[in-house]
């Protein structure tokens, strides 16, 4: 079910949002500064790939108090809009039944969209 789930995420515009993060982390990572920033884009960019059977959780990394300043930068500097969209697009699915599926998953976007420093992604592919 993962798997049909996935390649109907992936037809209805999935790709291509994977495709947009891939390519801003890109030109983030051009820059030595944006290089933390291009790996959180490109985290996003594999949960745009496989959204169904992922999951998000908490990382055990020693990072100390650095995430909170860095969830802040990442939240001025693109992090609202990339939530705001994750999030209308959730809703907009969310009043049809059969979207409701792909409305909890923009939901989980949503979710490490405003705050990816600090969290880790697993696939289950």
């Amino acid at each position: 079910m993962r798997i049909i789930g996935n390649l109907l995420w992936w037809l209805f515009g999935g790709l291509e949002a994977a495709i947009g993060y891939f390519t801003g982390s890109l030109a983030v990572a051009c820059t030595i500064i944006g290089i933390p920033i291009a790996l959180q884009t490109f985290k996003i960019g594999l949960l745009c790939l496989w959204p169904f059977g992922a999951e998000v959780r908490n990382t055990d990394s020693p990072t100390g108090c650095i995430r909170i300043p860095l969830n802040l930068l990442w939240i001025i500097f693109g992090g609202l809009w990339a939530w705001l969209m994750h999030l209308f697009f959730g809703v907009l699915l969310f009043i049809s039944l059969i979207g409701i599926p792909f409305a909890k998953q923009h939901f989980k976007m949503a979710r490490l969209s405003l705050a990816p420093f600090g969290k880790d992604v697993s696939l289950r592919i």
